[in-house]
């Protein structure tokens, strides 16, 4: 009898938003100024052209929680397409930051032009989905360390650039950011990263954090 194998699909290629968009209003914004709130509430896409936005929540008990860290070339607000009546969700800038905007009119009036914006733009929220349930799952089976570990990787997959020796250099992020990402107050996450720094899987400091990313994924793989 004939053996049958599973042969995997060979992986899709992503179509590029920006290959679909044509360019916009560029704003600015200085490090800390609010670029939406639920007091002005957005009805735009943005895309960070310099700098960093971090897009974040506040929770019923008054405490903040980072949804997630935009850079150069990452879409944001992308809640303005629901037009929801009342959103929670605010955006910042971390740093002095370039954005393009487009309105979400604007998008819809473009895509009817353009349908492959639509499937681009499809695909960067499945990813987002992808990333979310990932983080869902860290929360639900790991330890506080652990959760740190995996978001220091993904923050380095997505903002850093690998030296020579393989080290990830990332800009910095305050132990206070890092605990409202993860879920956790500033004084624990500040223990593991001192552990993290004596075991020498990173290096920090005010100018940015060094990761050492394969040695904390191997370090991920036997700590399961």
């Amino acid at each position: 009898m004939a053996s049958t194998f599973a042969v995997a699909a060979p992986a899709r290629a992503l179509e590029d938003p920006l290959a679909h968009l044509p360019c916009s209003t560029l704003l600015e914004f200085r490090k800390g100024q609010i670029i939406y709130n639920h007091d002005q509430p957005s009805r735009n896409l943005y895309l960070v052209m310099e700098g960093s936005v971090k897009v974040s929540r506040v929770a019923d008990d008054g405490h903040q929680v980072v949804v997630d860290i935009y850079q150069p070339n990452e879409f944001f607000g992308e809640s303005a397409l629901l037009s929801l009546p009342r959103r929670a969700e605010q955006a910042s800038a971390m740093a002095d930051a370039k954005l393009m905007m487009w309105t979400t009119a604007e998008i819809e009036d473009i895509v009817l032009r353009r349908p492959k914006l639509a499937v681009a733009l499809l695909q960067v929220l499945v990813q987002r989905t992808v990333d979310f349930t990932q983080r869902i799952e860290s929360f639900s089976c790991d330890n506080i360390a652990r959760r740190l570990a995996r978001s220091l990787i993904r923050f380095a997959d997505r903002q850093s650039n690998r030296d020579a020796e393989g080290a990830m250099h990332m800009a910095p992020l305050t132990h206070e950011l890092l605990s409202q990402y993860v879920g956790t107050s500033r004084e624990i996450v500040t223990h593991y990263m001192n552990q993290f720094r004596k075991q020498g899987y990173l290096r920090y400091s005010r100018k940015g954090i060094v990761l050492y990313r394969d040695a904390m994924q191997d370090w991920l793989a036997q700590a399961a």
